[in-house]
């Protein structure tokens, strides 16, 4: 047998592997390219970048600095800059290849503007069109005839019928997308979470200043917050009480995510959540797995598991959720992986002695069960970095195991 046929289709299983996983920053893939910053700065300042990195099948139309125009004359509200550079987002894939051999030579494609809900009729539809020579044109369907396509340029970066980033010569122009956004009406945390499940865990924000001030901050941009329902906090009070008043800030900015995320994309969605805490406390990961597991979806912390019981809020760009239990970080308490490795195998016994019991002082306190957590925090950093690296072993385990069976299984295809 050959083996360097095996050893081929190994490599290219482990790149598909790397690639799927490395994932898709729209933020990153333009900021390698100096041309494209203020365009990419509007995408973060409008948190359409966020949106944009959890699609797929997309293609971006970026603009280069000196052909951003009025979009960039402080003409606009942040939400109408919003509306216009979602005409920017095709929700298909158009790489240079396929935009020259478009079928019948044009084809109207959904941007997200049209998803948006506020584009009226086709006004969130782009009109792709071939021309003699190569040429490609975009205009928005319901633009002004007075108004000029803008043209294809080069393509910036793309992975196949996944995500493209095209180059156009200048900003797409619509009445709808142009108009005027009213503001958002201001909301009150504390009543809102007050008024639904989470009156204790509101009083738990109002009395910390920081954590209050942080999540408030960033309701009006783009929030998402677990807030455990009044029975989570009563049973969690007593390990509450004994925390730092540092530990206290971190676990209440644990269960904010500065991001917005729909009940519709935690559905159909899994992964690592970032939260505020992860922001805020220097050296340290305060993250968990989000999944959902026969429509319910469910935040894993390793410490404890937590299940969405109703929605407070979803509206973008906050959303606010609340959960069965008090979020509790391995940063900050005992991880339920430390209880998954073997127990070491008893050694052989000799002679019994009669040996006199000597009392302990710690006799009468019984161990964690597998599924709670340690009864406080741990007490230093040392302890913290203990609990990460217990953490991760089970994961890094898991992850060669993976390939090692992913290799196998080439092997076995190719033999």
């Amino acid at each position: 047998m050959d083996l360097m046929r095996p050893l081929a289709v190994v490599a290219a299983l482990l790149a598909v592997c790397a690639a799927a996983a490395e994932g898709f920053d729209i933020l990153q893939i333009l900021g390698k390219h100096d041309e494209f910053s203020q365009f990419c700065k509007l995408l973060n300042e409008t948190h359409l970048a966020g949106d944009i990195n959890r699609d797929r099948t997309i293609t971006v139309l970026a603009v280069a600095n000196g052909d951003m125009g009025h979009l960039t004359s402080g003409h606009y509200s942040l939400g109408t800059i919003r509306h216009i550079l979602e005409l920017h987002v095709v929700a298909d894939y158009y790489d240079e290849k396929k935009l020259k051999q478009l079928s019948h030579g044009a084809t109207a494609a959904s941007t997200l503007f049209q998803r948006s809900g506020f584009a009226p009729g086709m006004a969130g539809y782009v009109n792709i069109t071939q021309h003699r020579g190569g040429k490609v044109t975009f205009i928005v369907d319901d633009a002004a005839d007075s108004v000029k396509p803008v043209t294809f340029v080069k393509q910036i970066e793309s992975h196949r019928y996944d995500y493209s980033v095209l180059q156009v010569s200048s900003v797409l122009s619509s009445p709808e997308a142009e108009a005027p956004v009213a503001p958002p009406v201001p909301v009150n945390l504390t009543n809102l979470l007050s008024k639904k499940y989470c009156k204790s865990f509101a009083g738990l924000l109002a009395a910390d200043a920081k954590a209050f001030d942080t999540i408030n901050g960033t309701k009006d941009t783009a929030l998402t917050l677990f807030c455990p329902v009044d029975a989570a906090v009563a049973a969690f009070m007593p390990k509450f009480k004994n925390l730092t008043a540092k530990a206290k800030t971190a676990i209440l900015l644990y269960h904010a995510v500065p991001d917005y995320y729909s009940m519709q994309f935690l559905k159909s969605n899994k992964g690592k959540v970032t939260t505020l805490a992860t922001t805020s406390v220097a050296k340290k990961d305060y993250t968990y797995e989000a999944q959902t597991e026969a429509d319910t979806v469910t935040l894993d912390t390793t410490v404890t598991t937590s299940t969405i019981q109703a929605t407070v809020r979803d509206d973008d760009p906050l959303a606010i959720y609340a959960v069965s239990t008090f979020l509790q970080p391995k940063e900050l308490f005992k991880s339920k992986t430390k209880d998954l490795a073997p127990a070491p195998a008893p050694a052989p016994e000799g002679p019994k002695k009669k040996t006199k019991k000597k009392p302990s002082s710690t006799s009468a306190a019984a161990a964690p069960a597998d599924d709670e957590p340690a009864d406080g925090p741990a007490s230093d950093d040392s302890a913290d970095d203990a609990a990460d690296k217990a953490g991760a072993v089970p994961s890094l385990l898991a992850r060669w195991v993976t390939a090692a069976a992913t290799v196998a299984a080439a092997l076995a295809l190719v033999a």
